[in-house]
């Protein structure tokens, strides 16, 4: 017989109807999620640096891009933090690469730095207190150790540096600067995985283009490499005019086209259509307060996460045509064809509905799953389910685990086997596994049981496991572990246990954890003893009932323990609702390298899942109870 629930019914009825009508109103006029990702002073620097190298290049003034950077520095200097850095967010924590960036951006954009003396004389000691000076050596070095071997965003920083003028002029400025392999570009794609980039897979465009502006200024020493260099750059060109999106948005994000933008034009190459349409893109992404988002938006993944959170109570409170409407735009965001950018094969889902985004292993099981709860008759809709599904088993790495974009990209952070995604996979396996062909059936389970090792394999001694795609700024490495254990726990209570009998004991140490980092106030951070934040304490949340509803953890000490949690979470999240801050939004994203953002849809979003998890299980007791 399960133990009382002892939490207030009509506070939580209440609470779950606050949190779905609040989700509703957040959709777009079209009937689908949009959402809205912060502001970014990384975002805002690259921009205005890219049109001022624009600017620099063509020798002429244009009053759009004048504007542009005009509004960008005022933004800036309204939103450095007290102690005179920026960070990613306007509530992120000051550091060395979105400050570094902010100062090479006032160096770019004429007269800025020289209207601006007191910030910049606060940044320059921020940056010298942390790198040891704002010389190219010291804040090279430092750069450069906070990314480690991966170069996707270490190079791109100092490129920028370069360009503005901060680290000198001429050959000497690129010094520091490593050269790219941009030739490499010049093979077919399907060589990309074996030739070992030294970027992440989802970088191609700034390989190209920041070798190409530093090999401009600092060619190789060596003839024959330099030789080759020069042959190619006609050809990397094509490429990188090839992978460029309609719109001019590279991932619809504003730093990887900004990067894009003022290495060609560093080149001279301030008249090619890639420059072009890249600074377009830039003059339309602009906010009417002068900044930029980390990118466009997140549209499809939000909309899924909302649909999730509406649950199958606050779906009926739709209109049979709204739901259809919804069901359609999100089939519709699917991909037909071949992905010209990583060559992936049709079946995937990107985070969003512009034509920069890129499918991947962790908005193709989010829609997967928001297809499944809208569809009334799910077989109906099996075909396209099953090719998504083909599409994830066919990026399952040999580890079993499953990476974002690309199979085999395993020596980068961001291209390596991720647990949360490997769970967020099986639970979308999992949940159509019953309307695919038996053959399909066959390969979810070997695939299934492959990730299900992968996942046991990495979780820590402690009991919890870390994601990719999500952070937080006051743990220890930036490492979000509250949001991996929660994710992994779900993929595995999605597993049939006769089946996965291994899984109990995952589950159960990863729960023991989770529980432990529950913070005095009732709610959840990254961890323990930080800041108790609406995502993480949702999540938490959501984990936790999913745990008791499942009636896996056959411990009756560590199900008091969890119910004890659940009400105290429960009502951290209520006092949210009730006291009007059930949308403050925290840090917790990372877009890629770490590079961090909030989004506007998460908070609510997770808080109405959470809440109608609860709603359910509060059901479950009293029926129970009820009959005993």
């Amino acid at each position: 017989m399960r133990k009382r629930f002892d939490f207030d019914r009509e506070r939580l009825r209440s609470s779950h109807a606050q949190a779905v009508s609040k989700l509703l109103k957040e959709r777009h006029p079209s009937g689908h999620w949009e959402g809205e990702l912060s502001s970014s002073a990384l975002s805002t620097a690259t921009a205005i640096t890219a049109l001022a190298m624009m600017e620099r290049s063509r020798g002429t003034v244009e009053a759009d891009d004048r504007h542009c950077q005009e509004a960008g520095i005022q933004w800036l200097a309204k939103n450095v933090n007290e102690d005179g850095g920026w960070g990613d967010t306007v509530l992120s924590l000051s550091n060395i690469s979105t400050t570094a960036l902010v100062w090479a951006a006032f160096a770019a954009v004429t007269e800025a730095s020289k209207r601006h003396i007191p910030l910049m004389t606060e940044a320059e000691a921020w940056l010298s207190q942390r790198a040891g000076g704002v010389n190219k050596t010291a804040l090279s070095n430092a750069i450069i150790q906070r990314y480690g071997k991966d170069k996707t965003f270490s190079i791109p920083i100092l490129t920028m540096c370069a360009l503005s003028g901060r680290f000198g002029k001429g050959r000497e400025a690129w010094k520091t600067v490593q050269a790219l392999p941009f030739e490499l570009a010049a093979f077919p794609p399907r060589f990309y995985a074996a030739l070992k980039l030294p970027v992440v897979s989802y970088a191609l465009p700034a390989l190209i283009a920041i070798g190409q502006v530093r090999h401009f200024f600092r060619p190789a020493g060596n003839p024959l490499l330099r030789a080759i260099r020069n042959l190619t750059r006609q050809i990397t060109l094509q490429r990188l005019t090839q992978i460029q999106p309609s719109n001019g948005g590279f991932l619809e994000a504003s730093p990887l086209t900004s990067f894009v933008v003022m290495s060609l034009a560093g080149c001279g190459l301030h008249d090619h259509p890639v420059a072009r349409a890249g600074s377009r893109f830039l003059r339309q992404s602009m906010r009417p307060d002068g900044s930029w988002p980390i990118d466009t938006n997140l549209a499809t993944w939000v909309t899924s996460l909302s649909v999730q959170g509406l649950g199958e109570r606050g779906l009926q409170t739709l209109q049979h045509e709204d739901k259809d409407r919804l069901l359609t735009w999100l089939l519709n965001q699917q991909y037909q064809s071949l992905h010209p950018f990583t060559q992936a094969a049709p079946g995937g889902w990107a985070w969003t509905d512009l034509p920069g985004g890129v499918p991947d292993a962790d908005d193709t099981p989010g829609a997967l799953i928001a297809i499944h709860a809208l569809s009334e008759d799910p077989k109906s809709n099996a075909a396209k389910a099953e090719m998504g599904i083909r599409w994830l088993i066919d990026l399952q790495n040999r580890d079993g685990g499953i990476p974002t974009f690309c199979r085999g990209w395993g020596r980068l952070p961001f291209d390596r086997s991720s647990a949360d995604l490997t769970a967020h996979c099986i639970r979308a396996w999992q949940l159509w596994r019953d309307w695919m062909p038996a053959s399909m059936q066959g390969e979810i389970d070997e695939a299934s049981r492959r990730a299900l090792q992968f996942m046991l394999k990495n979780q820590s001694s402690e009991g919890f496991w870390i994601p990719l795609w999500f952070g937080n700024q006051h743990v220890p490495g930036e490492h979000n572990p509250i949001y991996g254990t929660v994710k992994v726990i779900e993929g595995l209570l999605a597993l049939k246990q006769k089946k996965y009998p291994d899984i109990r004991a995952a589950i159960q140490k990863g729960l023991i954890w989770l529980l432990d980092q529950q913070n005095p106030d009732g709610g959840w951070g990254g961890a323990l003893d930080t800041p108790s934040s609406n995502e993480e304490s949702a999540l938490s949340v959501l984990a936790i009932t999913r745990a008791l509803r499942s009636e896996r953890l056959a411990n009756p000490t560590l199900e008091g323990r969890s119910i004890h949690a659940l009400e105290r979470g429960t009502d951290w999240l209520c006092r949210r609702i009730e006291d009007g801050n059930s949308t403050q939004a925290s840090p917790i994203g990372f877009y890629f390298a770490k590079l961090w953002y909030f989004e506007r849809g998460y908070p609510i979003a997770f808080i109405a899942s959470a809440m109608h998890e609860v709603y359910l299980y509060a059901e479950e007791v009293d029926a129970q109870q009820t009959d005993t």
